[in-house]
């Protein structure tokens, strides 16, 4: 039977308490692989593809770790930041504004339930966010809604825990990622990792997310970087 996954509220509840983690633009998340490598890639993909890019989106901004990178590339840019937790978007705010001549928009809300305007962004950045969505349903919705109100020529750009559509290989990678959490600190913070994982994240392997970027609408999609079960990814539209 498939374990009861976390509310949103608890979800919210778990990032306002851990806003000073997220803040660190050296470290990135610091349980995720490769995560300051994935975050420049990341960056400087999103400038590189959409050089004259007016205004971003940033989807499940955290304390605003992205917008800061692609803000080294692009500074000036409007920064669009939408989060569950208040105390990550308010730090967020206070991080961004001060390198930044652009707006900065603040918007708490789950991005199931946000209207967005078409064609409206040039750049979307979206890390360690997607993998909370639940069904299939939700995915493609939430893949077209970030189509539609990209401009055209904008790309989207993910960094994301992903999954292995092969048993054997997801078991291999998912030990992988243990020894990595464990030698970053040590087993008590892998069994801790693990437990909101699987009460949280519902990911899913790379190339059904990049099958389904293709099916609502993007020409051309890419893969970064990839190392274990997290990958670096985009799209153009």
């Amino acid at each position: 039977m498939t374990p009861q996954k976390s509310t949103v509220d608890e979800i919210r509840a778990r990032f306002d308490a851990d806003v000073d983690r997220f803040s660190n633009l050296e470290t990135g998340q610091s349980a995720t692989v490769d995560a300051t490598l994935a975050m420049s890639l990341v960056a400087q993909a999103a400038a590189l593809t959409t050089p004259q890019a007016q205004s971003v989106l940033n989807i499940g901004c955290g304390a605003g770790n992205y917008t800061l990178k692609l803000l080294e590339y692009l500074p000036g840019v409007n920064a669009s930041l939408v989060d569950l937790s208040r105390p990550m978007l308010d730090r967020a705010v206070e991080r961004i504004s001060s390198k930044t001549s652009g707006s900065v928009e603040p918007i708490q809300s789950d991005i199931r339930d946000l209207a967005l305007a078409d064609e409206h962004y040039d750049i979307i950045l979206a890390a360690a966010v997607l993998h909370h969505l639940r069904s299939d349903d939700e995915w493609n919705c939430v893949f077209r809604t970030l189509f539609r109100t990209l401009r055209p020529g904008g790309s989207l750009w993910i960094f994301d825990l992903v999954e292995s559509s092969i048993p054997a290989v997801q078991a291999m990678q998912w030990h992988r990622y243990g020894e990595y959490l464990t030698s970053f600190r040590d087993d008590t913070y892998r069994d801790h990792v693990f437990a909101y994982i699987d009460r949280e994240d519902t990911p899913r392997p790379l190339m059904f997310q990049l099958d389904l970027l293709r099916q609502v609408g993007f020409t051309r999609t890419d893969i970064l970087h990839k190392n274990s079960c997290f990958a670096a990814f985009g799209a153009v539209k």
